[in-house]
């Protein structure tokens, strides 16, 4: 067995697999490429997005499906560790699996995209299974395991359907973990729901209205708590906005940034003083601890941008008041 090793995390290795899987489809020397196209294991009962390496070629696909009948367990790999999913199969007296072939897919054409050959087969697929189609994928499988290490009562309810996110918003698996490590800090309850007075905890935020506004921004149902999903999905959308880098620019210079390559505490809180009217010292010390990252005392432009991408929600700390603005629907409305 020739295996096509890829690092899922490194876009050139994953060009490199599909550069592969190109090669060796296309020559006789090699037997048919198998591949999986989930990425990881599931139970079967759902379908979770395909990976792109296995259409991007552009070849015949031939989809082969997998059933496991069973009475007392399955034996399908879902979320179960290796070592009791072999004990329970040694404790019966058969285990059995189908194979079934389906018909070959191919290319409708030289301009049907990847993308589109893979919901087609994708939806073969899901229709001989019987099964529904997610837009789950292997990056969910992250996050529930990052909320399993953090022993949260229900680690699925952090699960977002990455494939949507990534389409919707364009950030990475690795970006959600990160901001999944930021909402693990806020100390989510058993049914994973964040408090308002955790939420400004972590992004040591004092309750103010623009505080206020930017939590309401977040709590699209009005309950008074935010889920992981809706802090990923506010977080993310106001990071995807054409302006936001321009923001920051802009940000950056009028806190001084213009005219040296640093920010320094004073300068700061002179910025953003329309918005944190009844801070004390001590709360905007703390604000500006959390942009400076080697605790010299100064802010430069990677510590800026590097918070900001961190926290994207603080962006609004330095948009100019009377500006500020909230994409809802596709409409803008003022918020202040």
């Amino acid at each position: 067995m020739q295996v096509i090793y890829v690092n899922r995390f490194l876009p050139s290795s994953r060009k490199q697999a599909v550069r592969e899987i190109k090669r060796r489809a296309s020559c006789d020397k090699f037997p048919r490429v198998l591949l999986f196209p989930e990425g990881t294991t599931t139970n079967g009962r759902n379908l979770i997005s395909f990976q792109l390496g296995a259409f991007i070629p552009g070849y015949p696909i031939q989809p082969v499906i997998i059933r496991y009948p069973h009475v007392h367990f399955d034996q399908s790999w879902g979320n179960v560790s290796l070592g009791k999913l072999m004990f329970r199969m040694f404790t019966q007296f058969h285990n059995f699996f189908e194979v079934e072939y389906l018909p070959v897919i191919y290319p409708l054409d030289d301009k049907e995209t990847a993308v589109h050959f893979r919901e087609r087969t994708s939806r073969a697929i899901a229709t001989a299974l019987n099964a529904v189609q997610t837009g789950h994928s292997y990056g969910d499988i992250m996050l529930h395991m990052k909320a399993q290490e953090a022993k949260q009562e229900n680690p699925s309810s952090f699960m977002v359907e990455m494939t949507k996110v990534e389409s919707l918003f364009h950030i990475s698996s690795t970006e959600a973990v990160d901001f999944l490590d930021k909402f693990l800090a806020m100390n989510p309850d058993p049914s994973g729901r964040v408090q308002y007075h955790d939420f400004l905890r972590v992004l040591r935020l004092k309750a103010c209205p623009l505080s206020a506004k930017i939590f309401s921004f977040i709590d699209v149902e009005k309950s008074g708590t935010i889920t992981f999903r809706q802090f990923l999905y506010g977080s993310a959308h106001v990071m995807s906005q054409p302006g936001f880098d321009q923001t920051f620019e802009e940000a950056f210079a009028g806190c001084g940034g213009a005219v040296k390559t640093y920010v320094v505490e004073q300068e700061l809180r002179d910025f953003i003083q329309p918005a944190i009217l009844n801070w004390s010292e001590d709360e905007v010390h703390e604000f500006f601890m959390l942009f400076d990252n080697d605790n010299d005392g100064r802010i430069d432009k990677n510590d800026f941008l590097s918070c900001l991408r961190r926290n994207p929600l603080l962006i609004a700390f330095f948009t100019p008041q009377p500006q500020q603005k909230e994409f809802e629907g596709n409409g803008v409305i003022e918020i202040v």
